[in-house]
């Protein structure tokens, strides 16, 4: 099935953008249809990444994991570091 476009070459419109012109029609589907336009949009229409991009990406990932551990490690440790000094004043002296 397929939705033929309006005069003049623009796209037909959809209703949740344009309620005024809402006809309150669906275009009906069949399931195998439905699968079919799911198979074709997956495999033809999607632009997959090459092995390269994919390594590239995981390993920006991984190094990115990594320096954040870092960062969070050393804030951690001077809020640790800020907290255990200021209890230390608390403290009586003679304890």
């Amino acid at each position: 099935m397929r939705i033929r476009p309006r005069s003049g070459g623009e796209p037909p419109r959809t209703s949740f953008l344009y309620p005024e012109e809402d006809s309150g029609r669906v275009a009906k589907v069949s399931v195998g249809e439905f699968i079919r336009q799911v198979k074709l949009e997956g495999i033809t229409k999607v632009v997959w990444p090459t092995r390269q991009e994919t390594f590239r990406t995981a390993l920006m990932v991984l190094i990115m994991t990594g320096l954040l551990a870092v960062f969070f490690l050393a804030t951690d440790s001077a809020f640790s570091a800020i907290v255990q000094f200021l209890l230390g004043l608390l403290a009586p002296a003679g304890a």
